[in-house]
């Protein structure tokens, strides 16, 4: 228990002292003392230097080995961020520093997912240096649910990826730890680590993809996730189009990345793909105006449900279109929300200008390797 604590908050503060970890643990010298000795010998802790400006002999400074262990974070995408699919992959050390960064592109009809994750982390591995063995844990984002009980990843489009059994294999072939999210909740674990979330209750992330849509609901920091992991699949949302009473559909016709763009067109807006044709309107919105007015009224519609039923002091718009739009379509949003229903919920764009998804699954990565470090001390 000693040695879990003082790995804890070296692992919170980066370099502390002996008398820092005495004073934030409690604990008498000797017992830190010896705490910190058998840290640094199983090589979880390293000497960093001295802190020469107080009063005295210098005090050493330790923090946590950022080599003794890695986390690895691969998203499986149908699109990726060069509109083909794709695995994007990342790793990091201990201290969260990313080592190496890759996306390869995947044809899903002729290559396994596993084999598709399996040569990513390889990738990893041969780019950094890394050992195999100092991975603890492989994060995977996909843009689906991941049922916990069977281990079976659903409502998803890649090939392959929904297989009974593919998870357990990966973990196996891998030999460490694997977790399995959607991406839209890894994406809100970035928001609320990195972004305009960290200091929230609670809040929801609305993502607004290159094709498709979702929903993460964070309540104090805890992802809701549902019986199945299905939690937030807010595409499938069944509306009446604002235009017609007789028509039925999904949120994901009115919002979606394809019924972007042909709003798009139909107002002569410029676009190759949805964000493109978001970003151009942005640009330049008085041209734009009346596509952005109906964008945000579409997007109102949802957003409205959403508050209508969770109430969250805030709603974070994330995800490809939301970051081309930037606070132009923000403001849009917010008068058509004004003009939907009385809510009071504050609505805010993404901070986050990289890959979100990425950040979001090493971020519950390295919480994985750091929880099971501290666990293992403990345990011993």
């Amino acid at each position: 228990m000693n040695e879990s604590a003082a790995l804890a908050h070296l692992l919170e503060s980066g370099t502390l002292t002996r008398a820092d970890l005495r004073r934030l643990t409690r604990l008498s010298t000797p017992t830190i003392s010896e705490a910190l000795r058998r840290l640094t010998e199983s090589g979880l802790v390293t000497v960093v230097g001295h802190n020469s400006g107080r009063p005295g002999p210098n005090a050493e400074l330790y923090a946590a080995n950022p080599d003794a262990a890695y986390a690895a974070a691969v998203s499986v995408r149908d699109i990726g961020p060069t509109d083909a699919p794709s695995v994007v992959a990342a790793l990091c050390n201990l201290t969260g520093a990313i080592r190496s960064r890759v996306e390869l592109r995947v044809d899903f009809l002729q290559t396994d997912p596993k084999t598709a994750v399996l040569d990513a982390v390889a990738v990893l591995r041969r780019d950094s240096g890394v050992l195999a063995d100092r991975i603890r844990h492989v994060q995977l984002g996909v843009a689906g649910s991941y049922d916990v009980q069977t281990q079976t990843i659903r409502h998803v489009d890649v090939p392959g990826l929904g297989r009974t059994g593919l998870v357990p294999e990966i973990a196996a072939a891998l030999d460490t730890s694997i977790g399995v999210d959607n991406d839209v909740n890894l994406a809100a674990v970035a928001e609320r680590r990195r972004g305009v979330a960290r200091d929230a209750d609670g809040f929801a992330l609305l993502w607004l993809g290159l094709e498709g849509l979702g929903l993460a609901i964070d309540t104090g920091g805890t992802l809701l996730r549902g019986a199945r992991g299905g939690a937030g699949e807010i595409g499938y949302m069944p509306l009446y189009a604002p235009d017609s009473t007789h028509r039925k559909v999904d949120l994901q016709d009115l919002v979606g990345g394809a019924a972007v763009l042909a709003l798009a067109q139909d107002h002569g807006v410029p676009g190759r793909t949805s964000p493109e044709a978001v970003r151009a309107a942005a640009a330049d919105p008085r041209a734009a105006g009346e596509f952005l007015a109906q964008l945000a009224d579409r997007i109102a519609v949802g957003l409205a449900a959403v508050i209508a039923v969770l109430d969250p002091s805030l709603v974070v718009l994330a995800g490809p279109v939301a970051q081309a739009g930037g606070r132009t379509l923000l403001s849009a949003v917010e008068s058509a929300l004004h003009r939907a229903a009385p809510l009071e919920s504050a609505v805010a764009v993404t901070a986050i200008d990289d890959d979100a998804v990425l950040l979001g699954a090493l971020d519950a990565g390295l919480t994985a390797v750091r929880e099971a470090l501290i666990a293992s001390i403990r345990d011993n």
